[in-house]
């Protein structure tokens, strides 16, 4: 009785059964030939014909025995394998249940002549021949090698067999199974699977040669069952070395083969490829075979970086996804998308994650692109960067062609593709957090090349006529969407009425243009917008660093006497030091990276496409086929408020990086719609609720108003000069933004809203110079007053206080720089802390001067072309007030604290400030209210001031103004002086004013009195008026308070004109101020 078998043996059985069921059933069981329908093979010798009963008996059966015993036909054949290996080698045959010869079956003339070649060549012989050619196999223990000096093997078994059986020693395909496990188990320098695969590659090459001809289908018969054994033979390498006598490796044994090149002897070929998966359905162990090596490969990369030899494996899975069925089964991989795995781990873990993750961003990659970096110079290392990113395009065209062979196989593996992108940017919130930990993060290699493929996904439907943007759909978000946008800021919803918004889904599904779309977008936020953030940050960071190692080393003289702690010092120094230069490797990487004109066009272009989605949703027209109408109509539905921030975010990320960096790439059609997307936002700044998103719009044209190569006026200049929009819209944007940003909301809104209005001054000097800006600022200023009014009272109080700062800091400079002329009688405690306050006055003097000029500037410039607006009795007074107050600094008795050493090093220059400020008094010279306002400035108008700023224009500063300025501004002085007079003579003819006539925040004579409707007092319009333009609130009780709620007090105004008529009469009419001739 045999002994049970164990389960190897009965996989193992079953699966040489299924060999055996595979066969061809027109193969003689003899092997000395082809059977064709009803012909016979022919052999020179002609032993008698089978019996019938013989013929009925000849039926395939598989013997696996050894040289001396066979099994009874009762046993299992397969019983006594495991067994008997360690006896001698395996046998299989493939042999009627009689032996017979077939030889005496005649054959047609025709076929006869098919059997020999044009050297008299039998088919058997042929077939004996090529066989042993393919397997490199031998029946003569003396031949040791072929023609060609390959190594052949004895199968001394086969032999012997065919001896017992009497047959002539040739090798036919109905012993060839039986051949090549008894080679492929006595395997010493190679495996199994090696010998296997050169064997196919073989085969291959002579099944081709022979294909096509009908001379040659005998011959291609031969080949197939060879073919189809060899595979069979390498599944079973694969799936089950122990089959010849192999331990179990701890990776797939497929895995070497596909680092090798395909048409290496090892590798594995495009036919290898098709045939294993051609059996998926008839073996199911082929699949995870297959799955499992391509597992394998993952995780041996995923050990790897750059500097290793990871091309194979990224060319070995290129090859690999050519199969759709093999996708499919990849795609159904437990390692594909497993939505448990971390952020830190989607690099290793996943399937496509170690392909991903090649980058010369990598550890210790960066260092060897840039060792050494403080010592390099520019042109080292520009070239390291092109080496980098040539490295970096190659390696991300061979990740797209991947991706898109897995896209392209079928809707299944599509889905798992784009499960695992947003598997990539769901994971990674993290990464745009103010702290980035990188050990919870995936890294930014990682990121910038998920973010490089999306892009490229995108590209196939970004056509330039927009014609398939309608296919990206509104309400992707609310139905079932794979981006994950709970916790995102909304573009204007705070987080509860945002739940409620997407808790109400769609119906339908979303289609693939939508869901690269909106994937791209996160992508772009937690990629390559978040290594943006990463590389401000880390520039910060090496200056921060830089300065500490500076004041390190003063102290080093405290060890110089002590050798011990001074090695102390000098070690904590460099490993300071090395982590500086670790910090540039990496910066220098970056920038490498990012820097890539290709990779940035392709992210402007994708930008494009969602500035004109975004424009599209807002306006809900069908922009750019049709134009957009600012302001925008209401909408009503809450889509666009309810987007998250980063929408507009990575749009102002990504175009102000290439506008400060590499500002030719952008074309002229994606700065056409930047601007409107723009202006649109800033005219509409109601649908954006954080006002530093919206800055950012500002920062975009700030940024495009920079000189760039050929064009002056910056990438955006020309266009914000001519376009129409721009020039009906953008300046009642830039004024709007510039009164929304007085209050931000963050701890930093003081200093903030400066930059701000810094930038909104340079878009308007640069378009300033079209006569069609001025003269729609003129109609502003008439038609909407109230808004006008408000803007130019906070362009005084900056002036003011800018101006201000800038002076107080310049003091301080002065007598400080005085106190430490001589620092040897101050404690060095003292002089530390004189010199860091020397140094925080230095740098607030350099940024206020900076802002100084510029709003000093932008006040001249609308002074000149709106003298009207200027003069209102809302803004006149206040307006004489700043001017004298800093006439009075720049050349009154404290003007001399204002002496600093180098002060160009601060951009001041004092006497270019005094020419722009007279400037400013010239332009309304011939306003009367302007110059009774200078007149009745009690605090710093002084007469005196005026002729000492003309002594200076005439004999210091020459070239600053002209002589017929020089006599306007010495009339403009005496206009001021009689104006006084006239003014003080009017005082003195009103005498006591009534208590109740006179404005109680002011103390003047009321002109047009209100009444405020919560405190009830009683105001001069054009004091409350003032007021409200910084602060809308009831200044004597805090209440809520609008221009229109006022009451004008009629009773009040017609008494008090009374009172005047009364007292002065027609005096001071009969004064002419404006007469300045003499006598």
């Amino acid at each position: 009785m045999s002994e049970p078998l164990s389960d190897a043996d009965k996989i193992r059985n079953k699966r040489l059964a299924k060999l055996e069921s595979q066969a061809p059933p027109n193969l003689d069981p003899n092997g000395d030939g082809i059977r064709d329908g009803p012909a016979t093979i022919q052999s020179s010798q002609k032993p008698t014909s089978p019996t019938q009963e013989q013929k009925e008996q000849i039926k395939p059966k598989i013997n696996i025995s050894s040289s001396s015993a066979s099994p009874t036909p009762t046993d299992n054949p397969f019983a006594q394998l495991v067994k008997e290996r360690n006896e001698s080698p395996p046998q299989i045959s493939i042999k009627p249940a009689a032996e017979t010869d077939t030889s005496s079956r005649k054959m047609p003339v025709t076929d006869q002549v098919r059997q020999r070649s044009r050297g008299g060549e039998t088919l058997p012989e042929w077939e004996d021949k090529v066989l042993r050619g393919i397997f490199r196999l031998s029946l003569d223990p003396s031949v040791k090698s072929d023609g060609h000096g390959h190594p052949l093997s004895f199968v001394k078994s086969v032999r012997k067999e065919l001896e017992d059986q009497r047959q002539p020693i040739r090798l036919k395909s109905a012993i060839l199974d039986q051949a090549i496990l008894e080679v492929a188990s006595n395997l010493s320098t190679v495996t199994p699977l090696d010998y296997l695969l050169a064997c196919w590659k073989r085969v291959i090459s002579q099944f081709k040669h022979h294909k096509g001809s009908r001379a040659e289908e005998n011959k291609l018969e031969v080949l197939k069952e060879a073919r189809r054994l060899c595979m069979s033979y390498c599944i079973f390498a694969i799936t089950m070395p122990d089959m010849f006598g192999r331990d179990p490796p701890e990776t797939s044994p497929l895995l070497q083969h596909l680092l090798v090149d395909p048409e290496d002897d090892r590798g594995i070929c495009h036919d290898f490829l098709a045939e294993a998966v051609s059996r998926f359905a008839e073996d199911d162990t082929i699949e995870p075979a297959l799955v499992g090596a391509v597992e394998d490969l993952s995780r041996q990369l995923a050990r790897m970086t750059m500097n290793d030899d990871y091309k194979s494996y990224v060319l070995a899975l290129r090859h690999l996804v050519r199969y759709p069925p093999l996708v499919r089964a990849i795609a159904r991989s437990s390692l594909f998308a497993p939505s448990s795995t971390s952020a830190s781990d989607l690099e290793a873990t996943t399937l496509l994650g170690p392909f991903f993750a090649i980058s010369p961003l990598q550890a210790d990659i960066t260092s060897q692109y840039f060792s050494s970096p403080k010592t390099r110079d520019r042109a080292f290392i520009n070239n390291s960067q092109r080496s980098l990113r040539m490295s970096l395009t190659t390696h991300q065209q061979d990740l797209l062609d991947i991706v898109n062979h897995i896209i392209k196989s079928d809707k299944g593996a599509r889905e798992s593709m784009l499960d695992w992108f947003a598997l990539c940017v769901n994971k990674n919130h993290k990464r745009r957090a103010l702290q980035v930990d990188k050990k919870l993060v995936s890294s930014d290699g990682f990121m910038i090349n998920v973010t490089v493929c999306l892009d490229q996904l995108c590209e196939p439907f970004m056509d330039a006529q927009f014609s398939k943007i309608d296919r990206i759909d509104f309400e992707y978000l609310r139905r079932q969407p794979r981006v994950d946008i709970t916790e995102e800021t909304k573009l204007n919803m705070d987080q509860s009425s945002a739940d409620k918004f997407y808790e109400k889904t769609v119906e339908g599904t979303n289609n693939f243009i939508s869901e690269v779309f909106f994937l791209t977008l996160a992508a772009h936020h937690y990629g390559t917008e978040s290594t943006n953030q990463t590389l401000s940050q880390l520039e910060k960071d090496l200056k921060r660093m830089e300065k500490h190692i500076e004041e390190i080393e003063l102290d080093r003289h405290k060890w110089i006497n002590s050798p011990a702690q001074l090695k102390m010092f000098d070690n904590a120094v460099k490993k300071y030091k090395d982590q500086i230069d670790k910090g540039l490797s990496y910066k220098y990487a970056v920038q490498g990276v990012l820097l890539d004109e290709i990779m940035q066009a392709r992210s402007l272009q994708f930008m494009r496409y969602v500035i004109v989605w975004l424009l599209r949703l807002a306006s809900a027209a069908n922009f750019p086929h049709q134009p957009i109408k600012l302001p925008l109509e209401p909408n009503p539905t809450s889509v666009f408020e309810a987007l998250p921030e980063y929408f507009l975010e990575d749009i102002v990320g990504a175009y102000r990086f290439v506008m400060r960096n590499m500002p030719w790439t952008i074309s002229s059609t994606q700065c056409d719609e930047l601007i409107i997307l723009c202006i649109t936002f800033l005219r509409n700044s109601e649908k954006i609720k954080n006002p530093y998103l919206k800055s950012g719009l500002v920062t975009i044209m700030f940024a495009g108003t920079w000189p760039a190569p050929n064009r002056p006026k910056g990438v955006l200049g020309d266009l914000l000069m001519g376009m129409p929009l721009a020039t009906e819209h953008l300046l009642h944007a830039l004024m709007k933004f510039y009164i929304e940003v007085e209050n931000t909301g963050a701890h930093t809104q003081f200093y903030d809203k400066f930059n701000i209005r810094y930038e909104i001054f340079q878009i308007i000097k640069c378009v300033w110079d079209n006569r069609v800006y001025r003269e729609h600022l003129d109609e502003e200023s008439k038609v909407n007053v109230d808004f006008f009014v408000r803007f130019v009272n906070l362009l005084l109080n900056d002036v003011t206080f800018v101006l201000d700062e800038s002076l107080t800091a310049f003091q301080q400079i002065h007598n400080l720089s005085e106190e430490l002329r001589n620092p040897q009688h101050l404690e060095q405690a003292i002089r530390q802390e004189k010199e860091e306050a020397l140094s925080a006055a230095k740098s607030k003097a350099k940024s206020y001067m900076q802002l100084t000029n510029e709003t000093v500037a932008m006040l001249k410039l609308f002074t000149e072309a709106l003298a009207d607006a200027f003069t209102m009795p809302e803004i006149v007074q206040r307006l004489a007030d700043m001017l004298d107050y800093n006439l009075d600094v720049l050349v009154g008795p404290k003007s001399i604290e204002l002496k600093v050493e180098n002060p160009r090093e601060y951009d001041f220059q004092p006497k270019a400030l005094l020419a722009d400020i007279i400037d400013v008094y010239l332009n309304l010279k011939n306003k009367e209210s302007f110059i009774f306002a200078v007149a009745r400035d009690g605090r710093s108008y002084k007469p005196a001031n005026f002729e000492k700023a003309t002594s200076i224009l005439r004999f210091k500063a020459q070239e600053l103004k002209s002589p017929e300025e020089l006599r306007a501004w010495t009339a403009l002085g005496d206009m001021f002086k009689k104006a006084k007079e006239a003014d003080d003579q009017a005082e003195d003819d009103l005498g006591e004013i009534p208590d109740e006539f006179l404005d109680p925040v002011m103390a003047t004579l009321m002109t047009d009195p209100v009444m405020l409707p919560t405190s009830k007092s009683i105001v001069d319009r054009s004091t409350i008026r003032s007021h409200l333009l910084s602060d809308p609130t009831d200044p004597f009780n805090r209440a809520p308070l609008k221009i229109d709620d006022v009451i004008a007090a009629t009773e009040l105004k017609a008494q008090i004109e009374a009172f005047k008529a009364e007292k002065r009469g027609a005096k001071l009419v009969e004064v002419n101020i404006m007469d300045t001739s003499p006598g």
